[in-house]
């Protein structure tokens, strides 16, 4: 028999996963969203997973604290066999992953147990992970360290950010979460325990994560660009003689990991043609492809120059 089932979603990560469960034979009985909230010019900020409920008629419950008696009273009239989670926003009590008859089930956006968290996409980009993918498990009080019932693994690309990452695999996601559904159903499934031993763990993103240390190598530079879009967004601060200093945006990089022998500190231009440039790290040099000063679009490297000749000598840099 077909389950009912109520949603707990708020990201672009989990619309795919709603929208398939909507479409299936499995009956959604509601969407319990994060409350709306304001962008820096006072709009709603567009909220996908209510959008698309409010286009099909389903029931959205957007509760500032879902543990709350108030909420759970809420909850439990949606009379839902489980809960399906995703990027949800919040952490469930054990009141709240009691209420549905059948269980809570998180889509956690890694190969647990690596990657417990509210960011597991974006450290396993900047950790240099060559795949991730998605574990379905129960949900048990202890953040993200349920059984897993059913996973998907995807390779990460060598140029892909986490944002383009995160777009692809909540796409590939959806067709696990109705096998899932379906295995559940038919009592097909069967949890395999996370060893603790595995355990690492990816907690919010802060905005200084974004902070480039050219001290690093370039393997990791190029990880970390890539990990911090959209956001909190790869930036640095460039020194050119007898002009202010500039706040850019780091958005691409080409590692090139050939020892340099200068004897110049790690952040130093070391090359520029006018087309490209490159800059010292710990061990080799970082061609930087696409940048962004603060207040400007991004561009490509050779436009960024013809407006800001970064001479050999210049400085990328930690702290303004």
């Amino acid at each position: 028999m077909p389950f009912r089932i109520a949603m707990l979603g708020t990201g672009e990560f989990a619309l795919p996963s709603f929208q398939a469960i909507a479409d299936s034979p499995h009956q959604v009985v509601g969407l319990v969203t994060q409350p709306d909230r304001l962008d820096a010019k006072g709009r709603v900020h567009l909220n996908v997973m209510k959008e698309f409920a409010v286009s099909r008629g389903i029931p959205v419950l957007q509760p500032t604290n879902i543990n709350l008696e108030e909420s759970l009273s809420q909850l439990r009239s949606l009379n839902a066999d489980l809960f399906m989670v995703a990027a949800y926003g919040q952490i469930l009590s054990a009141d709240v992953i009691g209420v549905p008859s059948r269980g809570c089930y998180n889509l956690h956006a890694s190969l647990l147990p690596k990657y417990r968290g509210a960011a597991p996409i974006q450290y396993a980009v900047w950790k240099g992970e060559q795949e991730t993918g998605v574990s379905i498990f129960k949900i048990e009080p202890k953040l993200d360290a349920g059984p897993i019932l059913a996973t998907m693994t995807t390779p990460i690309g060598p140029r892909e950010t986490a944002g383009e990452l995160e777009i692809r695999m909540a796409d590939l996601v959806a067709p696990t979460t109705l096998q899932f559904l379906d295995d559940l159903e038919y009592g097909r499934l069967t949890g395999t325990l996370q060893d603790k031993s595995l355990v690492t763990k990816a907690p919010k993103l802060k905005k200084e994560f974004g902070a480039i240390d050219w001290t690093q190598t370039v393997r990791q530079i190029d990880c970390q660009v890539r990990a911090m879009q959209p956001w909190p967004m790869p930036y640095s601060f460039l020194k050119i003689a007898g002009r202010p200093t500039l706040r850019v945006l780091i958005l691409e990089v080409t590692p090139q990991p050939l020892p340099d022998t200068s004897d110049q500190p790690a952040g130093t231009v070391l090359h520029n043609d006018g087309k490209s440039l490159r800059v010292k790290c710990a061990d080799g040099s970082c061609q930087i492809d696409r940048i962004q000063p603060v207040g400007k679009r991004p561009m490509a490297i050779a436009e960024f120059l013809r407006g800001y000749p970064a001479v050999v000598g210049s400085r990328f840099e930690l702290i303004e």
